[in-house]
């Protein structure tokens, strides 16, 4: 019996709708250090679900996704800051960027596109690599970009900050915008392009054959991932108010990374998940290293446990369920069941000739 376009499109109905409440409800209950925490998740739930656009269809590891965050970033960083600041500081800008304030969907959308024109250069080159070596050339590119915003002094401020960023995403910006990207990765791989790229990663000898060509449905699968991390940079920048290159490196290229992993990298839910998971386990480590009072005495773990214990969680991940918490399935409704029709009525009633 074949899908109705409903139950096809049902498991994106039921992430939607578990985002949008999980968020809503942590949200409205709690204070703003939580307003804080979910903000932050979401915008990360952003970049995750846009890294897996490109890693879950085509089975490549990319380390490179946060330069594309960076670019964004610093992106949303010119068009938004104050003015007079920027002809200071930034004198290497281009005018129309020194001169003018532009507001926040012209950034948002700006850094994005940015972000995937970037993609779309540096993908045809690399991507006709497979395996090691294009992760390897990932993460070069993460470097060159890291490098480049390090030392273009007049045009990123080097390895200073870039300050007076006007604050203007809360949950609901965050959560419109991980909405927005869970739909684009839905799409595309429900799409004959995303249906291409799969089978490129499943068996490339029979793609080939079949007249998939494996470099232009990963450099479109590239390109698209770029882009909603491009829009989780820009939300970034507008959340924190200031960036500075060292925030897009290491240490948050692991994070995004093991949520994939640990959520479930061949499905959107699996990277929710991971989102969620990690939040909460990041969280709770953290609030142990504050401290915690019993009597007269305060508990601590030592600063960087969360990096620690994140690591041994990942690495029991990859032993234990290596396919993630999710096991790389959508989220899904049980099927009803039905009675089952007998072979024989079933064939007497099919019409002729079918």
């Amino acid at each position: 019996m074949t899908e109705t376009p409903i139950r096809r499109i049902l498991p994106l109905l039921l992430l939607l709708a578990v985002v949008a409440a999980v968020a809503a409800l942590v949200t409205l209950v709690g204070g703003d250090e939580a307003q804080l925490t979910v903000t932050e998740a979401l915008i990360r739930l952003t970049v995750v679900v846009g890294i897996s656009i490109f890693i879950g269809n085509s089975g490549v590891v990319s380390f490179g996704h946060i330069g594309f965050m960076c670019i964004a970033a610093y992106a949303a960083a010119w068009a938004t800051c104050n003015p007079m600041w920027k002809q200071l500081m930034l004198t290497g800008l281009p005018m129309f960027l020194q001169e003018n304030q532009y507001p926040f969907l012209a950034a948002v959308g700006g850094g994005a596109v940015l972000a995937a024109a970037v993609a779309l250069v540096f993908g045809a080159v690399i991507l006709r690599l497979s395996g090691i070596a294009a992760s390897i050339a990932t993460f070069a590119f993460l470097a060159i970009v890291n490098n480049v915003y390090s030392n273009w002094d007049t045009v990123t401020a080097g390895v200073s900050s870039i300050i007076g960023i006007p604050t203007v995403v809360d949950p609901w910006i965050g959560l419109a915008f991980a909405l927005i990207a869970i739909v684009l990765a839905f799409w595309f791989k429900n799409s004959r392009m995303g249906l291409m790229l799969r089978a490129t990663r499943d068996d490339p000898v029979a793609a080939r054959a079949s007249g998939v060509s494996i470099v232009r449905v990963r450099l479109a699968a590239f390109v698209l991932s770029a882009f909603v991390v491009g829009l989780g940079g820009t939300l970034y920048a507008q959340f924190l108010g200031v960036v500075t290159v060292d925030m897009f490196y290491l240490q948050l290229t692991f994070v995004t990374l093991a949520m994939l992993i640990i959520g479930g990298m061949g499905s959107i839910t699996g990277a929710v998940v991971g989102v969620f998971a990690v939040t909460v386990f990041v969280e709770f480590f953290r609030y142990l290293e504050a401290g915690v009072t019993v009597g007269e005495s305060v508990f601590g773990l030592p600063e960087g446990s969360q990096e620690i214990a994140l690591g041994v969680g990942m690495a029991l991940i990859l032993i234990f369920m290596p396919q993630g918490l999710t096991r790389s399935k959508e989220l899904k409704l049980p099927r009803s069941k039905g009675r089952p029709v007998p072979a024989a009525l079933t064939a007497r009633e099919l019409p002729a000739g079918s």
